[in-house]
């Protein structure tokens, strides 16, 4: 699914400043892969690279998606090609009404892959659904992107959007960052239901506590702008444990 061979990446107004040394990852179809390590390693980073973030420039290594280059795509040929990001802040759009941009969205990335826009009927059906899974209001449909949203109600509807668009490989940039335990409760809810053969994950985070609800299959700790270490599920219990010290002291 997700392919990363020797990537480096600094920043494009700062050559002095280089975040990603050489990483390395691979994501099988079905698979969640969880990313830890501690403040300034380079996790946040690898996201951005990968959706097609301005700010940063690629100087070395590759990464595919089902064997499509993504570095040679703009940011929205990745989106249509199946790559969705989940920020950690996501922004506020004024003027803009989330049923809009959804549905822009939406049938952007049909019209994309060459399938027949959804009307504005079935649109509304479909997303109601989704919403209901996620026990959004409707009257949070109606309001501009994030406008006047909560923490959990701003991650929520991030999760409803990946619902919607239903995209093949979803980055999770610290998804559990600010959220209450009944938040991140639905929130992982919400992720967990889209885990299927055809679709990876990649889950950003700095805590155990979110791996607790969408369980990993591989476990990655990474410093330094590269990945230092790789487990099982156990590894994200050894870090709460212990901390990432140890690791780097070993490492």
């Amino acid at each position: 699914m997700l392919e990363i061979k020797n990537l480096h990446a600094e920043l494009e107004e700062d050559s002095e400043v280089r975040i990603l040394h050489g990483v390395n990852l691979h994501v099988k179809a079905g698979e969640v892969h969880a990313i830890m390590g501690p403040n300034g390693s380079g996790k946040s980073t690898l996201g951005y690279v990968l959706s097609g973030r301005d700010g940063y420039e690629v100087t070395e290594g590759s990464a595919t998606l089902e064997g499509a280059d993504l570095l040679e795509m703009e940011p929205e040929e990745r989106a249509a090609a199946g790559l969705f990001l989940a920020f950690q802040y996501p922004v506020e759009i004024p003027g803009v009404g989330n049923m809009t941009f959804m549905r822009t969205a939406v049938n952007a990335q049909r019209k994309a892959r060459g399938q027949e826009e959804l009307s504005a009927g079935d649109f509304l059906k479909l997303v109601r659904a989704k919403a209901k899974d996620l026990k959004i209001e409707p009257e949070m449909l109606k309001r501009p992107v994030n406008v006047g949203f909560s923490g959990g109600e701003k991650k929520r509807n991030e999760i409803l959007q990946m619902a919607l668009l239903e995209p093949k490989m979803c980055v999770l940039d610290e998804t559990d960052s600010g959220l209450d335990v009944d938040a991140m409760k639905l929130v992982s809810d919400g992720v967990n239901a889209l885990r299927d053969a055809g679709r990876a994950f990649l889950v950003i985070t700095h805590y155990q506590r979110l791996l607790n609800h969408i369980k990993p299959d591989v476990v990655h700790i990474m410093s330094e702008g590269r990945i230092i270490r790789t487990g099982g599920p156990e590894l994200a219990l050894e870090v709460e444990e212990q901390g990432y010290s140890h690791i780097l002291e070993a490492v």
